[in-house]
């Protein structure tokens, strides 16, 4: 087979999809945040990821050899980098949410809590067309956050702006696809 690059430009639907055209958006509970927060959310989340799909494997031992069968569908935390303002409305939801599931000093949950629908969410991270129409859409189902991480603040980065990472699990993800292309 000769090389052609006009057969692979021919394969490349709308020059490919970019990796910053992006947008996460998800609630607090309302113990948790203003509404702010989730409106402000959707504009300073620097990062984020589609996530994995994986299917555990269950190994079963036959005359010697090992045999391999499909087990259940594992879910990887989710994570996102969120750029910090000097509001800090962002990471005190973060923060209010996760001492709302488990209290620094008392060791106790926030009654408003105490089940899972309570203290969890559904989020979506949807990946954008360069002419701004949804390629894809991911369902995050029973969001919370489980490690806000440290902000490093250092008297030599002047020309620097905070951000912080969130680890979130959740209890799967559902795919939307849009039949955009």
């Amino acid at each position: 087979m000769a090389f052609s690059v006009n057969d692979f430009r021919s394969q490349m639907v709308g020059d490919g999809a970019r990796p910053n055209l992006f947008e996460v958006s998800m609630p607090f509970p309302g113990f948790s945040a203003p509404g702010a927060a989730q409106t402000k959310l959707t504009f300073m989340c620097k990062t984020a990821q589609l996530p994995a799909s994986t299917i555990g494997v269950v190994p079963v031992q036959y005359f010697g050899r090992e045999l391999k069968f499909a087990g259940n569908r594992q879910f990887a935390d989710w994570s996102i980098t969120i750029i910090n303002d000097e509001d800090f409305v962002i990471r005190n939801a973060f923060e209010r949410w996760l001492n709302g599931i488990n209290s620094h000093n008392l060791n106790v949950r926030n009654p408003a809590a105490q089940a899972p629908f309570g203290y969890s969410v559904d989020g979506d991270v949807k990946q954008f067309s360069k002419s701004g129409d949804v390629l894809k859409k991911y369902r995050f189902v029973g969001l919370f956050p489980t490690e806000v991480s440290a902000i490093d603040v250092d008297w030599g980065s002047n020309d620097a702006i905070e951000e912080f990472t969130v680890n979130l699990t959740y209890q799967w993800w559902d795919a939307v696809e849009t039949g955009v292309v």
